[in-house]
């Protein structure tokens, strides 16, 4: 018993032998310098906290996921409207023209009797024709994702489609037959 006794003593001597080195440790400048920059650090951390609690940063916070949704929404509306141009095909019928319009002008001087004055002119006028089909595609689809926030977007590319084919026929009847 008298062991278990003087075991236990010695225990809590050894404890408090421990703790009062911990607590010299603690009184050395430079623990007591570490234990003022993590108090400083931590209340930085606080005044950020409650900066980012304020009315004004809550609300930026909210507005920039409201951003950041509009631009997924814009992103897939873009696909979308890529996606239905394609299955129009305006996009190959341009490309078409593009390449009719390369070879008439590759073929200048390659032929005496495939070029004359009038193909040029056919092949310029095809030409200034496609540019302000593209031009006025791009109106249309700049005027169609900003009035998609306000009305339907199907509604807009639908309608787009239609003009774009509206300009683009007038431009394929121009172009002369191989």
């Amino acid at each position: 018993m008298e062991e278990k006794k003087s075991s236990k003593l010695s225990e809590i001597r050894a404890t408090a032998f421990d703790a009062a080195a911990i607590m010299r440790q603690i009184g050395t400048p430079g623990v007591l310098e570490s234990l003022t920059n993590v108090k400083e650090t931590v209340s930085k951390i606080n005044e950020i906290i409650q900066g980012l609690q304020t009315p004004e940063m809550v609300k930026n916070i909210e507005n920039f996921r409201i951003i950041s949704e509009n631009i997924n929404d814009t992103a897939t509306k873009m696909q979308n409207i890529t996606q239905e141009l394609k299955e129009t095909g305006i996009i190959n019928k341009t490309t078409s023209l593009i390449d009719s319009a390369k070879k008439k002008i590759d073929s200048f001087g390659n032929d005496e009797n495939g070029v004359n004055g009038k193909d040029i002119h056919n092949v310029i006028i095809s030409t200034q024709e496609m540019f302000t089909s593209i031009k006025d595609l791009i109106n249309e689809l700049t005027v169609t994702f900003v009035s998609s926030k306000k009305s339907g977007v199907v509604h807009n590319v639908q309608e787009t489609i239609k003009e774009v084919t509206d300009i683009y026929k007038p431009v394929v009847s121009a172009v002369p037959r191989h």
